[in-house]
């Protein structure tokens, strides 16, 4: 017995990859947060250069905030909760906020 039910599948699968969503890490200005710790957080959790830190540090003072770093969503949930942990610690009101790019 013979069957003529040959299956030709031609689809073609498409692979869409989606970069992950990154968000910008602000830092807020406040009267209480030494510009030095500021400047020495941002140089060890946010691996700034000195000039770069003293540049935000200003730029924070100055308008308010600034972006100090966009990372994926994990990162830049780690970074805040260790910037906030760490000024916490010394007495710091240092506060941060995260926004979606």
């Amino acid at each position: 017995m013979s069957t003529d039910t040959d299956i030709i599948i031609d689809e073609k699968i498409n692979k869409v990859t989606k970069e992950p969503s990154r968000y910008r890490v602000i830092m807020l200005n406040d009267d209480a947060t030494p510009m030095d710790w500021v400047i020495n957080v941002l140089m060890s959790i946010y691996k700034h250069s000195e000039a770069t830190a003293k540049e935000l540090t200003l730029k924070i003072h100055a308008e308010g905030s600034a972006i100090v770093g966009i990372y994926v969503y994990e990162i830049a949930e780690v970074k805040i909760v260790e910037t906030t942990s760490a000024s916490r610690e010394r007495g710091f009101p240092l506060q941060l906020r995260m926004e979606e790019e």
